[in-house]
């Protein structure tokens, strides 16, 4: 059910600025389809939420294209006249740099970075945020970016994993586990991937493609005579959006 500033919205009821969007027509109609109770203050917060998944998901789109590596964290690169590659292998944005410049040079010279899929999933939040508030307001918020994964995230940006969601979403961070790594190479233990909202997903690595994809992937980097196979875990990992929309709604 959806609920907007304590009145019920139906199927029948116009959201304006959604028009024709496909993947905002289907979140919304998950939610007015689901037995749990979504509630927004107001339609401009669940419009910045709208603008903010599909901004995710052309997000990955781009990233994909930009040929950005896969590397592990141990082996990570970066260009870095934007970013100061630490210790742990993350990406930390240099003082005297802009920070829409440093993060939108990765989607211009992907080819000069390589990191891990939960790097990956960081800049892809980045990028949504960047294109949702625009550089001005960007530049002013978030001058503490480090990318690596979301349990190192500084500043603003906030996400959070719901282990058992009610719905899940055109925009979603799911996982892929593989229970059964080889040890060998333990960088196939799992999978970061968005639901692109079309039956397919991004991850950094095997790219856009189908969950069984995902799966056969993992279930080729196996202890050798394994035969328990991937998965995709009932979870989803997001930003917070709320918390971002009251930022947002705050300048």
């Amino acid at each position: 059910m959806l609920i907007i500033s304590g009145n019920t919205v139906d199927t029948n009821t116009a959201i304006p600025g959604v028009n024709n969007d496909e993947i905002k027509l289907k979140i919304i109609n998950i939610m007015q389809k689901s037995s749990y109770i979504y509630r927004f203050s107001t339609t401009k917060e669940l419009l910045f939420i709208l603008d903010m998944r599909k901004n995710i998901i052309n997000a990955s789109k781009m990233l994909y294209r930009s040929r950005m590596r896969f590397r592990t964290f141990k082996d990570s690169v970066c260009n870095e006249h934007y970013w100061r590659r630490t210790f742990e292998g993350g990406f930390l944005l240099k003082r005297d740099v802009m920070p829409s410049r440093a993060v939108n040079d990765i989607y211009a010279n992907g080819q000069l970075y390589g990191t891990e899929c939960a790097t990956a999933i960081v800049i892809v939040y980045y990028k949504a945020v960047l294109d949702t508030f625009g550089e001005e307001l960007f530049n002013r918020l978030f001058t503490d970016i480090y990318l690596m994964d979301w349990q190192n995230l500084n500043g603003k940006l906030k996400v959070t994993t719901d282990r058992k969601p009610p719905d899940t979403f055109p925009a979603d961070c799911r996982y892929f586990k593989n229970p059964d790594v080889d040890p060998l190479t333990p960088e196939w233990q799992g999978e970061n991937a968005i639901d692109l909202g079309n039956g397919y997903y991004y991850g950094h690595g095997v790219g856009i493609t189908t969950g069984d994809r995902i799966i056969y992937a993992l279930n080729n980097h196996r202890k050798p005579g394994s035969n328990v196979s991937a998965y995709l875990l009932d979870s989803s990992t997001n930003p917070d959006y709320k918390s971002l929309f009251n930022l947002y709604n705050s300048f």
